[in-house]
């Protein structure tokens, strides 16, 4: 079944329908709403330059008559601040007329194509800062009257290559004379699907240690350059090491699962110049006085094709 979403104002003597081409045989994706407040969406997935087709259906109610300034739909991309409406950047903007000024009875249809359009960025939903792509129906209306609208969603993802260069982590936590650890992980980049495998060596622990857990966390600072960066971080998710007291030279595995959080994106880095977003493995451990003892290291996440993911 094609993706269609259809509204009815209250005062809308119209209905406005937007079908896509070929979307029963897209994947789907979710994507969730900005801040995690409020319905998830499926949408049609997209590529970089795959074209975005389809037809718009206007249907007036019976014994109506709708009086035009002509019918358009648009294809945007859009960089939207939470924090700051006036901010917000149209990075794609594309405009196909479908009608002329006029009136419209019963039911009319319009192909339409947007044709190897760039598709430049992913769409993301996070707590500050969204990027969306959709196709928007305008019916203008003459003198006063409001023009009708609706407007269509669509997901657009990149995949990346397996970067050529993935050096693996070692790094050191301690307090001098008490404690002494050293970790490894196997890679400093993932795919968003991937295992992070590591090892902890504990080589001094002369503190009682109740517990160690990783937590991966997301870091996104959102504002454009010359303006206050709103910087925030969420914990996507924790996965417990160790439950009780190392022993000296103790030699624990790590094994996280990234394909357990579906929120997951690339590493973005400037997007548009815009925002970003970056990637932590955060190691705690917490003592019999529930003292908390942190070590924290960025890793790269990027998307694999999945027919690429062995």
């Amino acid at each position: 079944m094609d993706a269609a979403l259809s509204l009815f104002g209250l005062a809308q003597p119209c209905q406005i329908s937007i079908a896509l081409d070929g979307a029963q045989n897209r994947p789907y994706v979710k994507v969730l709403p900005p801040n995690a407040k409020g319905e998830e969406k499926q949408l049609p997935l997209y590529g970089h330059r795959d074209s975005v087709s389809g037809k718009v259906t206007v249907s007036v109610k019976e014994g109506k008559a709708l009086q035009t300034l002509g019918v358009r739909i648009e294809f945007v991309g859009t960089i939207e601040l939470l924090y700051d409406r006036d901010q917000n950047q149209e990075f794609v903007s594309l405009i196909r007329e479908l009608d002329e000024p006029g009136v419209i009875t019963g039911t009319k249809q319009y192909a339409f194509a947007f044709s190897d359009v760039e598709k430049a960025f992913d769409t993301y939903s996070g707590l500050n800062v969204q990027l969306r792509y959709f196709l928007r129906v305008t019916i203008q209306r003459p003198h006063t009257s409001p023009d009708f609208k609706k407007e269509f969603d669509i997901a657009v993802q990149h995949t990346q290559p397996e970067p050529e260069i993935n050096n693996s982590i070692r790094m050191e936590v301690g307090i001098e004379d008490v404690l002494h650890i050293e970790f490894d992980y196997d890679r400093s980049k993932y795919h968003t699907t991937d295992v992070v495998r590591g090892w902890i060596y504990f080589v001094l622990a002369k503190i009682k240690i109740k517990r160690m857990e990783i937590e991966l966390k997301r870091k996104e600072s959102a504002g454009p350059a010359g303006t206050n960066v709103h910087n925030e971080t969420d914990t996507i998710g924790k996965f417990e090491v160790m439950d009780g007291a190392p022993v000296r030279s103790e030699k624990i595995p790590i094994r996280l699962f990234l394909s357990a959080y579906d929120s997951l994106t690339p590493t973005y880095r400037s997007v548009n110049n815009i925002f970003s977003v970056r990637y932590f493995l955060n190691l705690v451990l917490v003592d019999d006085a529930d003292r908390r003892y942190f070590k924290q290291t960025e890793i790269t996440l990027w998307r694999a094709d999945p027919e690429t993911i062995a």
